[in-house]
């Protein structure tokens, strides 16, 4: 069951379907996701009791072949985000800078905000390359080989860092950063509308932009309110102790 004092984060992973009504109400799940529902729904400028009766709504007619992300291994839940969202993003990294160099050369004149977003978009991408790539190569392998290594009854794997607590803290914070850049992203593009005169691919380009925030959104809430806690709790003293006591 969910209330309006559960937070925001609470009943996107109770519900894993209400991310997208999130997105179309403009309510911040991910980064802002520890705000109350109740303030949450104040702050979008609708009712908490329509936003409660339309998540009602999606947890009847949740469908079978939903992913529940709570009950994925965090190795499983890493390979889909690795495989999901990290693939997407790379190849829009790499795919949009041509269709802005093309739509801002033909329409930069008269629509001088293109330049504002391509800038917008250029410091984004480079704040999320080096950002995956960390995951890629420490984060994430680490926490694969501690579940691996508890549930075999091994010694917890050796890491870099004193505590996955750090590594996860600076992720979270460039989270935060995506998460300031996509809200301004948004601003300046007056929600993607494009204006009258836009030809297809200025048309193109903000519908990407619109959907790469959206898988973005989605990216960042998997990490921060399902794998990085359970991470943690993983990792505590406490799992160590159990570990080492079942390996005598």
């Amino acid at each position: 069951m969910i209330n309006s004092a559960m937070t925001v984060r609470e009943v996107a992973i109770k519900i894993p379907e209400s991310t997208r009504l999130f997105e179309t109400l403009k309510i911040d799940y991910c980064c802002g996701g520890n705000r109350p529902l109740t303030d949450a729904c104040e702050s979008a400028g609708v009712t908490v009791d329509n936003v409660m009766a339309m998540l009602a709504e999606l947890s009847e007619s949740k469908k079978k072949d939903t992913i529940d992300f709570q009950q994925l291994s965090l190795t499983e839940l890493i390979n889909h985000i690795l495989e999901t969202h990290h693939v997407f993003t790379k190849a829009e990294l790499e795919r949009l800078p041509a269709l802005f160099e093309k739509v801002t050369n033909a329409h930069g004149a008269n629509h001088p905000e293109l330049f504002k977003v391509s800038e917008l978009f250029q410091q984004l991408a480079d704040d999320l390359k080096p950002h995956m790539l960390k995951e890629e190569r420490i984060l994430f392998p680490y926490i694969v080989a501690l579940e691996a290594a508890i549930a075999q009854k091994r010694l917890p794997p050796f890491a870099p860092f004193a505590s996955a607590t750090y590594p996860i803290r600076i992720m979270a914070t460039e989270h935060e950063n995506a998460g300031s850049i996509l809200h301004e992203l948004r601003a300046v593009t007056s929600d993607y509308q494009t204006p009258r005169d836009a030809c297809f691919s200025y048309q193109t380009l903000y519908q990407a932009l619109a959907e790469l925030e959206r898988d973005l959104y989605q990216h960042i809430h998997l990490e921060n309110n399902i794998l990085f806690p359970k991470a943690i709790e993983l990792e505590t003293p406490m799992g160590v102790v159990r570990h080492e006591a079942s390996s005598n």
